[in-house]
């Protein structure tokens, strides 16, 4: 089996900081990308970060310039530093990474089961 374990979620004044924590652990053959979702209500989950395989990272424009998102390969785990937070970033965030596990013959995403980020006065 495998497991993603977010931790780092919590509420925030607009203009301060959080960092997201996904730690993979389990029966993991090997690991691609790794990334971070996030969902308002009444919203569509949307990409906000990925990491790739090949050394990559992509955002989504809203968030370019205040997040970063970065991955230790020895600890399989990703991060997701959120500065100059805004009330619009406010939503559920989920992390999602691309492996095999070691009883599968093919890769597929696994997601964390969920942070939430409030930012507010």
């Amino acid at each position: 089996q495998v497991q993603l374990v977010e931790s780092g979620g919590g509420l925030v004044q607009p203009g301060g900081s959080l960092r997201l924590s996904c730690a993979a652990s389990g029966s993991i053959f090997s690991i691609y990308a790794m990334g971070w979702y996030r969902q308002a209500p009444g919203k569509q989950r949307e990409l906000v970060a990925i990491f790739t395989s090949g050394g990559n990272t992509n955002y989504v424009d809203s968030v370019k310039g205040r997040f970063t998102i970065s991955r230790d390969n020895a600890k399989n785990t990703v991060h997701l530093q959120m500065n100059s937070l805004k009330p619009e970033d406010t939503a559920v965030y989920y992390c999602n990474v691309d492996l095999r596990a070691r009883d599968s013959a093919t890769r597929r995403g696994y997601w964390g089961q969920g942070t939430q980020v409030t930012v507010s006065s």
